[in-house]
């Protein structure tokens, strides 16, 4: 009888151990759970921020593309309207030039060129009467009027 007493009491404390270990499975399992949940959410609140943020950053790039075609266009047109006031510059220049006596065209010319300024005197000569530019040229120091006509040959060259 004692020996059944002592099976029964192992009996006994196996399975209030079991359904202790049971219990703290469970227990576990729920807190597992409710962690998940935890989890999931705080990973869905940081997604929609993700999400919110990416949309915000898109806004903002669509605006930049914008203001960029913007800032293109207005420089193109403020390119073209350069050009348009150095073209006429260049012609009322290439007026007064037409109209000067030759030799003094041709010390104006000599002492842009000796400044450095070749291609301000070669883009006026493009745009004289040949006449004029045949007399200002006899005018010239040989070496200016040289290159000129060096100048005046490779653009026609360029342009055939």
């Amino acid at each position: 009888m004692l020996k059944l007493i002592f099976i029964f009491n192992i009996f006994i404390f196996t399975f209030l151990n079991a359904q202790e270990t049971s219990s703290s499975l469970t227990r576990q399992k729920l807190e597992v759970m409710e962690l998940k949940k935890e989890l999931n959410t705080f990973y869905e609140e940081k997604e929609k921020e993700y999400q919110e943020n990416k949309k915000e950053l898109e806004d903002i790039l669509t605006q930049i593309e914008k203001e960029k075609k913007d800032i293109k266009t207005l420089h193109d047109k403020n390119e073209q309207i350069l050009k348009e006031i150095k073209l006429e510059v260049d012609s009322k220049v290439a007026k007064i030039y037409n109209g000067m006596k030759p030799k003094n065209a041709a010390q104006i010319f000599d002492n842009m060129i000796s400044e450095g300024k070749i291609d301000d005197v070669f883009a006026i000569i493009l745009r004289l009467k040949e006449n004029n530019v045949t007399q200002i040229l006899k005018f010239m120091d040989i070496s200016h009027s040289s290159i000129v006509t060096h100048l005046l040959e490779d653009y026609k060259n360029k342009n055939k």
